[in-house]
């Protein structure tokens, strides 16, 4: 999770909602990045879609079984539903998401029992710097 909280202060630097993640496979990191929806004008560019392109180019498969994401924030519906069909096997985050969260807040898109595939989800790792990271900048924003 520190990985991905540096990944978070690094968007935050380039003016972006500092949101982070890592995909470890095997105890080692094989993706990282953070969010980068202002730099490319890309709506689906948000750190978990990146690391999860990234992590299947470096494994070669869209398969990403056994691996682990690590986010600062709760999963969006679009990057819980792609996590769901890449077959990440856990989800790790830090602060939950009441507005848009896909992972408990508003929906549970990893552990829907009708879908083929369930995530085992861990939650509020470093909850607290990642929750304050993101109030921060919002708390920024509205203050320009």
């Amino acid at each position: 999770m520190e990985i991905a909280l540096e990944e978070a202060q690094a968007a935050y630097r380039e003016n972006e909602v500092p949101v982070g993640a890592a995909v470890v496979y095997q105890n080692r990191i094989i993706a990282k990045d953070h969010n980068r929806m202002e730099q490319r004008q890309d709506p689906t560019a948000h750190a978990e879609m990146l690391v999860l392109k990234r992590a299947a180019e470096v494994l070669r498969s869209w398969r990403l079984q056994e691996t682990s994401l690590y986010v600062t924030i709760e999963p969006c519906p679009m990057c819980a539903g792609a996590m769901h069909l890449a077959r990440i096997e856990k989800l790790i985050f830090g602060a939950r998401d009441g507005k848009k969260g896909a992972a408990g807040s508003l929906y549970n898109i990893p552990s829907d029992e009708r879908l083929n595939h369930r995530i085992l989800i861990f939650d509020g790792v470093m909850g607290k710097e990642c929750r304050t990271i993101i109030e921060n900048f919002f708390l920024e924003k509205r203050n320009q």
